[in-house]
């Protein structure tokens, strides 16, 4: 990867490029950093690069001089443009989605404003994005460039000891970091943590992981819609659809879904016996009809289990999930319910009692038990689901508020609680 920086104060970067992490990694050829001097592209003696704005203000970097740097900044590059960002106040918040972004590029060019910034006329023509580095205004645009780069460059496979050391960052997976210590155990009279003491790597991964959620919902709530949140649930994610021979030509469509994102898949209920073994058999011969045009990951995955009714169900997850506590049941649904709780809920006002997908995340996520989520085929019993659904600790209103197909609601679901970003 290749960053060129065009800046009128090229001393800002000596000591940044050749100190800690970054100048061990650019010393070891991981990646490279041209700093390009915008004064060696500047007019007359005084090799002018700056003027008066039009109308009233400071100096303005001139469009010119800042073409030809970029210009030749680009240079080598297998003639392949680079992309082109120029820290500014007025652009937007730089984020992790940004740095990964960025770390896509072959060769990205940081043009360095200073004074009152570049003509806007450079800035249409040759800027891909303006980044801010947050709601301040700076001398120039050497600080953002340095801290782009120390925070792009260590996405690189090398430039970091430890890859876990990146993949565990705050907002790399969505969430916070955890808090870490170090010796001594005691300071101040403040203890580090006993389990951290513990040497127990299990109970020590599960106290980072509740902590990193601790932190991001107290903190960063926002981060929320981000973050996925496979690995911070203490337990399985299940999806249960009731199953109907009408669904089985989309099973392989639904396992494949949950394969990509780590959940199961259960198929639910057929109590009567005649239709499970309908239903069973319909599903081993779309899975022998598998062929090698049609990938699928259904072969290997226990994506289904016929179960006569929905108590069944519960049994089995919880059996499956015994020490990590009852599963969390969430309905979704657009239905208003049944019994009195439900005209309550609709005489205060709710809507049907679920909530937005957002509530119900920062719920799982404050729970951290097992999670089911529970859909209605549009074939299946209505008054069945819903006798189901006053069973539910939460309910949904569905992704679309219900119109999708049951397979577009399985894999918004999917995307917005276990999809990262």
């Amino acid at each position: 990867m290749r960053f060129s920086i065009i800046t009128a104060f090229p001393d800002f970067f000596h000591d940044f490029l050749q100190t800690s992490i970054v100048g061990r990694a650019l010393k070891a050829g991981l990646f490279r950093v041209d700093v390009v001097d915008l004064r060696s592209f500047g007019k007359g003696a005084y090799r002018q690069i700056d003027d008066y704005a039009f109308g009233t203000g400071g100096m303005v970097l001139m469009p010119r001089p800042l073409e030809e740097a970029l210009n030749f900044a680009g240079e080598g590059g297998n003639g392949k443009r680079p992309f082109v960002v120029y820290p500014s106040p007025q652009g937007v918040p730089l984020t992790q989605d940004i740095v990964e972004s960025l770390f896509h590029q072959e060769h990205v060019a940081l043009v360095c404003g200073h004074y009152e910034g570049v003509d806007e006329r450079f800035a249409e023509q040759a800027v891909d994005v303006e980044v801010s580095v947050g709601d301040c205004v700076l001398t120039g645009g050497e600080i953002p460039a340095m801290a782009i780069v120390d925070a792009v460059s260590r996405l690189i496979p090398g430039v970091v000891g430890k890859s876990e050391a990146v993949t565990k960052d705050s907002f790399y997976g969505g969430m916070l970091d955890y808090p870490h210590y170090t010796r001594p155990a005691s300071w101040n009279g403040r203890e580090v943590p006993e389990v951290l003491l513990s040497g127990d790597a299990a109970q020590i991964e599960e106290w980072r992981r509740s902590r990193a959620v601790a932190r991001t919902l107290s903190r960063r709530p926002d981060l929320l819609a981000r973050c996925g949140l496979g690995g911070y649930l203490r337990g399985g994610f299940y999806l249960a659809a009731e199953g109907t021979l009408a669904d089985v030509g989309r099973v392989r469509e639904w396992a494949d879904l949950c394969g990509s994102y780590g959940a199961v898949l259960l198929l639910f209920p057929a109590s009567d016996s005649g239709d499970r073994e309908k239903i069973r058999e319909a599903i081993r011969m779309e899975l022998e009809s598998a062929d090698d045009k049609k990938p699928s990951k259904v072969k290997s995955l226990p994506f289904f289990k016929l179960l006569p009714s929905f108590d069944h169900l519960l049994r089995w997850v919880g059996e499956k999930e015994k020490k990590k506590g009852r599963p969390l049941l969430v309905g979704v649904s657009d239905k208003k319910g049944h019994g009195e709780e439900a005209q309550e809920r609709e005489a205060g006002g709710e809507r049907d009692g679920a909530r937005h997908w957002l509530d119900v995340k920062r719920f799982l996520l404050e729970e951290r038990r097992p999670v089911v989520f529970c859909f209605r085929s549009r074939i299946g019993s209505e008054e069945e689901y819903g006798r189901n659904l006053e069973r539910c600790d939460v309910r949904m209103i569905p992704p679309e508020g219900g119109r999708l197909p049951l397979s577009g609601e399985i894999a918004a679901v999917l995307d917005r609680f276990l999809g990262s970003r």
